[in-house]
């Protein structure tokens, strides 16, 4: 008994340490419309593609698509080169109603959900990222040729 204490003592920092480790991607007390416009601003001065991840805090897909994407380079490389990033929250504190109107209320799709603006703003496609799953996780493939497909490069009628 006395060892089982002495063990339980050793991994309670550890055990505690990993409970408050959060994520917070998402901030509730955002302007999620004002973020965007910056981020359409500086889409058009780049030549680029808004993409936004719409989800949460609280929600464990976030996460993963969060940690997958920093951990594959050639994903984490995709999105640099051909969209402005962005992070919409969506939440019980703030569910950003007055946008998700104007998107034509992609949480429908469950989280996280992407939409993808053009460089003047306007909404070329919103993904239900189920399809972009693979196990516990997500294909790299689908995913790389999801950004690929919708960059503004494949867009363009002259590159066929």
């Amino acid at each position: 008994m006395k060892k089982i204490k002495i063990v339980l003592l050793l991994l309670m920092p550890l055990l505690s340490s990993a409970q408050t480790e959060t994520f917070n991607l998402y901030h509730s007390d955002a302007d999620a419309k004002a973020e965007l416009m910056q981020a359409v601003k500086q889409a058009a001065v780049e030549h680029k593609h808004v993409f936004m991840i719409i989800g949460g805090n609280w929600c464990k897909w976030c996460r993963i698509f969060d940690k997958f994407q920093h951990e594959h380079y050639k994903i984490d490389s995709a999105f640099h080169a051909n969209y402005v990033l962005l992070h919409v929250n969506f939440s019980k504190e703030n569910k950003n109603n007055e946008l998700m109107k104007e998107l034509d209320f992609p949480q429908r799709f469950g989280f996280p959900v992407f939409v993808i603006l053009n460089e003047k703003g306007e909404k070329i496609h919103t993904q239900n990222t189920s399809y972009l799953e693979k196990d516990e996780g997500y294909d790299e493939d689908k995913v790389l040729e999801f950004l690929d497909q919708w960059s503004m490069n494949a867009l363009k009628p002259e590159n066929y």
